[in-house]
Parts: structure tokens; sequence; C-alpha cells
């Protein structure tokens, strides 16, 4: 089946041009090539050398000469400020903790620096299947502010949320949700899919899967344009984004128009640069990312070459003819040359990408309440909206 990916090309570009005219920092990486045709009928190719077992402090390239910078001159001001708060907390450390005191970490993480909560016009609870056996999952309808249900159909954005496939909810990222929303003005659909240890892979992928497919099968119903689908997340949640556009082609259905990937985990790999650098003191640290990736895989079956798992893994041909992307990074973040690494295959692929890194701030910039107000939160959440908005509505 051939589907035309015809999105309207100015809108990345005079984003851009839009983003610079401001005086934060930030790197262009990409820019948005010529938007070819995409050709949805293509299966995955098998899979390429077994990767089997447990995710350790092995599998990573250990320097004892690394040290914290302590005082994080690189970084933004409010930023510095944050990381040094957090550090003269001292808490135990995420990875150190039982799953569900990480969770209610993070929440408290979150309650402890308020921060405005936009208004919307409606935030709707549902439950779906998403299964054949009677599995079913919550999702939230976010209705951007001035549209309620009754009015005109608008575009509709699924959102998968970071914190490592084991932590965050809809609390914790209700203001980067409802910001986006409503910025966009789209209706954003919040996926509350099963978190690791007790889901583990596929089962939180293929709900986020199945809740695209449905909200797909029932735009009338929940009154959204369903032909203008786009999919986003955020760390964990972006590799979920990009996988289930993978799942979409593989399967043939549905139709997205967009992935917007907000530092995205794209590779089972701590050997990168950013990895090195980064490994402790910068709030998402290489020892958490181990214990993220043990959580949500079962380290006896899974291939950790699988796209699925390690969307960088993919092949080229796996890659054409996926929706135009949008990755952002962050200069001080484990995840941020993989990300960017993925965002440069996509285009090798052909795939029209728009990618951006904003300097001096850190992993989950945009969803943390702490720097909600700082330049690189409100510009980045403006440039995602932007982009969403016009190729949506294009």
């Amino acid at each position: 089946m051939i589907q035309n990916n015809n999105i309207n090309k100015n809108a990345f570009t005079m984003n851009i041009l839009y983003v610079a005219t401001f005086t934060i920092s930030f790197l262009i990486l990409g820019n948005l090539i010529s938007t070819p045709s995409s050709i949805y009928s293509s299966s995955l190719n098998t899979f390429t050398q077994l990767a089997y077992g447990s995710i350790n402090s092995t599998n990573t390239t250990t320097n004892s000469t690394i040290t914290t910078n302590a005082n994080y001159t690189e970084l933004e001001q409010n930023t510095k400020a944050f990381l040094l708060d957090m550090k003269a907390k001292n808490n135990p450390p995420i990875n150190s903790l039982p799953p569900n005191e990480a969770r209610a970490a993070l929440y408290g993480l979150q309650s402890s620096y308020p921060a405005t909560i936009p208004e919307v016009s409606a935030v709707e609870h549902l439950t779906i299947p998403v299964g054949s056996n009677n599995e079913t999952i919550a999702i939230q309808i976010v209705r951007p502010v001035g549209i309620d249900s009754s009015q005109q159909p608008t575009p509709v954005v699924m959102y998968f949320h970071g914190g490592g496939w084991v932590l965050g909810g809809f609390d914790t990222h209700e203001r980067l949700i409802k910001e986006l929303a409503n910025a966009a003005n789209v209706t954003v659909v919040y996926v509350n899919y099963t978190l690791s240890p007790e889901a583990k892979f596929p089962q939180a992928l293929e709900e986020a899967y199945a809740a695209t497919k449905w909200v797909a099968d029932n735009g009338q119903s929940i009154n959204v344009n369903s032909t203008k689908l786009g999919v986003a997340g955020d760390s964990a949640g972006g590799n979920m984004a990009t996988a289930v556009t993978m799942l979409a082609k593989e399967r043939d259905y549905p139709f997205i128009s967009l992935q917007a990937l907000f530092y995205p985990v794209t590779d089972v790999n701590f050997n990168t640069t950013s990895y090195e650098k980064f490994q402790k003191g910068y709030h998402l640290t290489r020892d958490a990312m181990i214990w993220f990736w043990n959580n949500y895989l079962d380290n006896q079956t899974t291939n950790i070459k699988d796209p699925l798992v390690s969307p960088l893994q993919a092949s080229i041909s796996q890659l054409q003819g996926l929706p135009p992307a949008l990755v952002i990074t962050d200069e001080n973040d484990v995840l941020r040359d993989e990300g960017e690494a993925y965002a440069h295959k996509l285009m090798e692929a052909g795939v029209p990408v728009a990618s951006v890194r904003y300097l001096g701030t850190i992993h989950d910039f945009m969803m943390l309440n702490a720097l909600a107000n700082t330049p690189a939160v409100e510009e980045a959440i403006s440039q995602a909206a932007s982009i969403i908005n016009k190729v949506l509505y294009s």
C-alpha cells in the first residue's frame, strides 16, 4: 500500500528560521529534505545479531578519570541551580530504589517545584481495549483551550511519556502535555501504557500501537481528525513513538503524518561520548539507564539489536518511508549522541528530519517543572508545537 506523505515542507523551514531569531543557544544538526512518498507496504527485515543477556556496567566503558563538574559552568543558570539543589539534597539514586518508590520520587520531584499548569478545554478519561484477551488501558484526551468536543475535529497527537518505561504518568507530564496541546492547537491523547518491570518488552509498545490504532479507527467517535495523526514522546516515550511508526509501516496501518521525538532513547549502548562525559551529575545517569533497560527488557529473550528496542539499529530500508521527524536533544545528556545519530540515520534513509540540540540544559528539560520557565523549555515547546501545527494542519 502506497501512501503519500505530502507535508508542507516550508512549515519546517519557516519554523527553523523563526526559532533562529531568538537569542537562546541551540544547534541545528539537520534540515528537512525533500518529502518523498511514503511506502507503507514493506515489512521489517529479519533482525540481525542476537544479543541476549543482562545489561550491566560490564557492557560500558568505565573511566575513573571522569568527574562531575561541580560548578556546571556550561549550564544555563536556572538549570545549574536545579542540579546544585539536587546535589545538596543528596537523595538516593533512582536506580537504588524499588520501582514504586522511584515512581513516588519522580512525582515528588515534580510536585516540589510548582509550575503553572495551563488551562485546557477538557481532559476526558477513557478506557480502551488493547489486546485480544480483554486487556484495557486508560487514556486521557486533552483538548486545547478554545476547542471543545462539539466543535470541528482537530488533528490528534498520540503522546507516550518518558520515565525509562518504569516511571511517570499523567501527573508528572501534565504541564508539558497541556502546553503542547494549546500551543499546537491539537488534541493530545495521553497513553497510560503498563509500566515496567510489571510489563516487559514488547507489552508497553504493543499497547502504544494498539492505542494509536484505536484512535485511528475511532476518531469520529471522540471528535478528532484521525487522518491527521502524529506521535510524540520524551525519552523512553520517544523510543516508543518512533517504534510505533515502524509497526505502522510493517502492518500497513495507521497512517502517521509526523513523529516528534524529545531526547529519545534509541540504542542499548553506553559507550558514546555523551555517556562518558555526562554519566554522573547531570540528572540522568548511566547507572540509571542501565537500571531502566533491565526493568524494561526480558534479558533472557530480548534481542537488544531489535529495531523496536534500539531504533538506531534499524537498517536504512527499515527506516525508509517513516514519517517526517522532529528530533530535539540537549547538550548535557547521556542520550544526546544516540538521539542525534538516529536523526542522521533517518536523514540517510530519506526521511525529512529537523534535529535541534539545545545548549546549556539537561535530560528531561521539557518535562521538568523546575525548568519550566527557562528559555530552552519555552522555545523547545514552541518549536515542537509550531511544527506539529503546520504539518498536521497542512
